[in-house]
């Protein structure tokens, strides 16, 4: 046991592994900031910034920073050692509260500094803590946003009551489902047939004559908006690797969409 600890001390003594441990340490504290940012909505100029302000702000010197669409690298250094680091990056949601909290982070450590651990600890307490909305005022400005759109479109009165509801059916339906770990295009074509079918029925029941337009429009709150304009964005802005996978993704869920819709009309053809 003697000879182990002599040999962990001759570790915690020599200058370079000590660099690298702290290295280290600095590398996964910003790209756990940066896996935030991507998983809350973030283009991947935001994200690189997030990334490369916090990793300077603990002291290591920017080598490489390489953001796909499911990891992001980092490359940082320190006088003569260098190391690169991977991170996983979960799903990608919409969360522009928890976004503006984490890039204020990033911004706060580049200006003033700070250590891993309170970089950590932050991260994590803004995670835990940053408020979100009740589900069920989620729900219900979901759906009055899709009869909003339905209205737009031309749905009459009756339709618009009806696509209230099936939209906030369907956001709560889909917020269970994302809960559960459903793959999220199987998601897509299950809401969207739920909703589509709440909202058609429900407009013909309330003698509608815009019953296809309300199916239609019950289903809006699929239309995947913030990531179709980041692929924009990471393309326009030099990135078209991560653009490109989020285009496909956008196309995806909306194939899945287009699918489910396609099944509750034919459904409310085939009560006519």
């Amino acid at each position: 046991m003697s000879g182990v600890r002599d040999e962990l001390d001759e570790d915690d003594a020599d200058p370079v592994r000590m660099r690298h441990r702290d290295l280290e340490r600095i590398a996964n504290a910003a790209l756990r900031v940066g896996r935030a940012l991507m998983e809350c909505g973030a283009s991947v100029s935001v994200t690189r910034l997030g990334v490369t302000m916090t990793a300077r702000g603990l002291g290591a010197g920017i080598i490489g920073v390489r953001v796909g669409y499911a990891s992001i690298g980092l490359t940082v250094s320190a006088e003569q050692t260098t190391i690169t680091r991977m991170i996983s990056v979960g799903g990608h949601g919409v969360n522009h509260r928890l976004d503006m909290a984490v890039r204020a982070l990033a911004a706060r450590v580049a200006e003033k500094g700070g250590t891993v651990a309170s970089v950590n600890g932050d991260l994590d307490r803004l995670i835990r803590e940053t408020p979100r909305h009740p589900v069920w005022l989620v729900a219900l400005a979901t759906g009055g946003a899709c009869a909003a759109f339905g209205r737009l479109l031309g749905v009459d009165g009756p339709a618009f009551a009806a696509v209230l509801l099936g939209g906030t059916i369907g956001q709560d339906m889909r917020r269970r489902l994302v809960v559960r770990g459903v793959n999220p295009f199987v998601i897509s074509a299950l809401v969207a047939f739920v909703a589509g079918s709440i909202g058609g029925w429900g407009a013909r029941l309330l003698g509608s004559a815009s019953v296809d337009m309300a199916t239609i429009a019950a289903s809006l709150l699929l239309v995947p908006g913030v990531p179709a304009t980041n692929a924009q964005t990471d393309i326009m802005e030099g990135y078209p690797t991560v653009g490109s996978a989020r285009a496909v993704a956008v196309g995806m869920m909306m194939v899945f969409a287009a699918t489910g819709i396609w099944c509750a009309q034919g459904l409310l053809r085939a009560g006519a």
